[in-house]
């Protein structure tokens, strides 16, 4: 399991044009963002476990317009990190959860979901490029 993520050259300069043509237009490649990590939000939310409910509804798509971010736990849910990679927690570490790199929920769902996470990227940032005014050519 690859843990390398997706990056995208020219993202930052890509930002700045946009910014330059209208300033609303960057705002745009946040809302592309969180669209495509909805995806993976939509897959991983189900599968953590639910007593309160907390843990599975602090996890979310959190981008800005140069990242795209899902994440879990904060204040609303602390222990979210010890239910998806495990490890010793409690009184003396006396609680243990089998330790798992990859993770149990969000990176399991976005490695299961890399390849569509990717073309609905992709065809978001050509949307915004396109609302822009921008000529999109499509190259493989």
């Amino acid at each position: 399991m690859a843990s390398d993520p997706i990056k995208i050259e020219g993202l930052r300069a890509f930002s700045k044009s946009l910014q330059q043509l209208d300033s609303d237009l960057p705002k745009a490649l946040r809302v592309a963002f969180n669209g495509a990590t909805q995806i993976v939000v939509d897959e991983a939310k189900p599968k953590v476990p639910k007593i309160s409910g907390k843990a599975a509804s602090s996890v979310k798509a959190r981008s800005t317009r140069t990242a795209a971010r899902i994440v879990g736990g904060g204040n609303k849910a602390p222990w979210y990190p010890w239910l998806d990679f495990g490890g010793r927690v409690g009184r003396n570490r006396s609680v243990r959860r089998p330790f798992l790199k990859e993770g149990r929920y969000i990176y399991k769902a976005f490695f299961a979901n890399r390849d569509r996470f990717g073309e609905l990227l992709q065809e978001s940032l050509v949307d915004v490029a396109e609302q822009a005014g921008l000529e999109v050519t499509r190259g493989e």
